[in-house]
């Protein structure tokens, strides 16, 4: 199995990430990558870009040396009611927003039923297409019920090659996040959440750990090209 696309990316715009938009894409090009997403981190991070960035990310074409470069952001669940750092007009612009729990931007209780009710919520959004590096140990939540939930909203749970490559906490819990994925039909990116060029479309950790399971390669949505286009045209994402 191998990934054709990168949806969890960030750019020298989220100030902790280190590469220009440029240089992702020269390497997404230079990787024979079909697309990746621009995800900069949303509003309560620290150092983060101002609502205006992502309203005019439209300024760059969707199709930049071959590499069809998706417009979309990494927004914070601030709440158990899903609340996100990014407003309604932002949201609209947007054509890919992955939601996250952050330790700094989550400002409510921190339970399995707090966390488990932030993901439900999450799943209700229609702007969001996906949950980030959800195998924390610290925002544990009820795996099942989760899947479950977003098996039928046609929502992405993503396998985040960083948090299996680098902690070992972590990556426990992919695992039987990806097993439940498997059992419900709830389909997956695998993703590099790249701050810098050399970890772009690198995801080999994440990818083993599915083989390993015997992951079916049509519940990921960047296996293929065939897959990621027949997801965008779902949810109205142009294909260039």
């Amino acid at each position: 199995m191998k990934i054709v696309a990168d949806l969890h990316t960030h750019t020298i715009a989220s100030v902790h990430a280190y590469s220009t938009h440029m240089e992702m894409i020269k390497e997404a090009e230079s990787l024979g990558l079909y697309a990746f997403a621009i995800t900069d981190h949303g509003q309560e991070m620290h150092g983060v870009p101002h609502p205006y960035y992502f309203m005019n990310l439209h300024a760059i074409p969707r199709v930049v040396n071959g590499v069809r470069v998706i417009k979309g952001m990494e927004a914070n669940i601030l709440q158990r009611n899903g609340t996100l750092d990014a407003d309604q007009n932002v949201q609209n612009t947007l054509e890919f927003i992955t939601a996250s729990l952050h330790m700094p931007t989550y400002h409510d209780e921190v339970s399995i039923t707090a966390c488990t009710e932030a993901y439900l919520s999450v799943a209700e959004n229609k702007n969001v297409n996906m949950i980030s590096h959800s195998g924390s140990p610290y925002f544990k939540y009820d795996y099942e019920t989760v899947v479950k939930k977003f098996a039928q909203k046609g929502k992405l749970i993503e396998i985040n090659n960083s948090s299996i490559k680098h902690k070992p906490d972590f990556a426990k819990n992919c695992i039987e996040i990806a097993k439940l994925c498997k059992k419900y039909e709830c389909r997956v990116a695998v993703d590099t959440d790249a701050h810098f060029i050399t970890q772009l479309g690198r995801a080999q950790e994440a990818l083993c750990m599915l083989e390993e399971i015997d992951f079916p390669e049509e519940l990921v949505v960047n296996a293929s090209v065939e897959n990621l286009q027949a997801y965008m045209k779902e949810h109205n994402i142009p294909l260039i």
